[in-house]
């Protein structure tokens, strides 16, 4: 099965291959039809070359997923504390210290 896919593939190519070439290249599409000169002439290679192929066209759809971004506000705060933790036995300079 996987071989004939890929036989069938091989083929397909090398056919639109062939027909690009015998439509760029004239004298190789008269070696197939000798009337190919003719203003009335069509075949596969003329509408090929003419660009009137058919081919499907698929529309597809792009479905996004919805980003969610989460942010989590960061607190930072300060204390000012007015007490100052001295050794026992220690007092503030004499500067600092209020005249009693």
């Amino acid at each position: 099965m996987r071989r004939g896919r890929i036989l069938i593939g091989i083929i397909a190519v090398g056919l639109v291959l062939l027909l690009d070439a015998m439509a760029a290249c004239p004298s190789l599409h008269e070696l197939l039809h000798q009337d190919a000169k003719t203003s009335d002439h069509q075949c596969v290679v003329t509408l090929f070359a003419h660009g009137q192929v058919d081919s499907a066209s698929v529309d597809v759809s792009v479905v996004a997923p919805p980003v969610s971004i989460e942010t989590t506000p960061q607190f930072e705060f300060s204390v000012f504390a007015t007490a100052i933790d001295l050794p026992a036995g220690r007092g503030p300079p004499a500067s600092v210290s209020s005249p009693a």
